[in-house]
């Protein structure tokens, strides 16, 4: 099929390919590296993200099907691609040693306050566990938009550069025949090419996993409120 792209007598895209000057041949190597890294964390991500979404949608589900704050920990230790159970995890660890220090403060003359050390303390243990999720979740997904952005530029230089030296041959060889340029114009706009192709899905699916760790984040703040009110209310009043 490739070879078919070209008339008769003409150069296929693999001959064009094959046959192009040493910086055009580096453009195009690393564009191809680029795309195979992007579709690589494409992958993984789908993987991750499609894990973390459905493992929290399970946890929640127990977390407000349960009346046991120790048996939703239980659970939780298998859900440990659900960014949302490892967030009440820590809220929960920290939950634990204060109701502890509750107790161990009731009868002495220090007495518990939940203005200086109580519920602050299980907020700041949440979001410092949500800020882990996250930083877990959005890792790799800049390379997609380093690459989104930039394989286009890369792929423009090299059709630049693959033109001038076409058109640089073709004062060399003293003639203005179109068929003298041709195959340097042809292998230098297939940079463009493998730029684009690498760009798009690139910036597709960046975008794509943006709103998915939005989804997420949103998620976890939403459910730290709650878990926060329910500790206030009966554990920590």
């Amino acid at each position: 099929m490739l070879h078919q792209v070209s008339g008769a007598g003409g150069l296929g895209v693999v001959e064009l390919v094959l046959g192009t000057g040493p910086v055009v041949a580096a453009v195009l190597w690393l564009l191809v590296a680029f795309s195979i890294g992007s579709w690589g964390i494409i992958l993984y991500k789908l993987i991750q993200i499609s894990r973390a979404r459905r493992e929290s949608e399970k946890f929640i589900a127990i977390f407000w099907e349960s009346k046991n704050l120790a048996a939703i920990h239980t659970a939780s230790v298998g859900l440990k691609r659900s960014p949302v159970a490892q967030v009440f995890r820590a809220g929960y660890q920290e939950l634990l040693q204060l109701t502890r220090a509750k107790r161990q403060a009731v009868g002495s003359d220090s007495g518990f306050s939940t203005d200086l050390g109580g519920i602050a303390n299980v907020m700041r243990a949440m979001k410092r566990q949500e800020n882990v999720e996250l930083t877990k979740l959005e890792a790799g997904i800049t390379f997609l938009a380093t690459t989104g952005s930039s394989a286009p530029f890369i792929g423009l230089f090299g059709t630049v550069w693959g033109i001038m030296t076409a058109f640089l041959g073709l004062s060399a060889s003293h003639t203005s025949s179109i068929q003298a340029v041709a195959p340097g114009i042809a292998e230098a706009l297939i940079t463009t090419a493998v730029g684009l192709v690498a760009a798009i899905p690139a910036q597709m699916f960046y975008n794509y996993f943006v709103a998915r760790v939005r989804v997420l984040a949103t998620e976890m703040d939403n459910f730290t409120s709650e878990f926060l009110n329910i500790a206030e209310r009966h554990f920590l009043s």
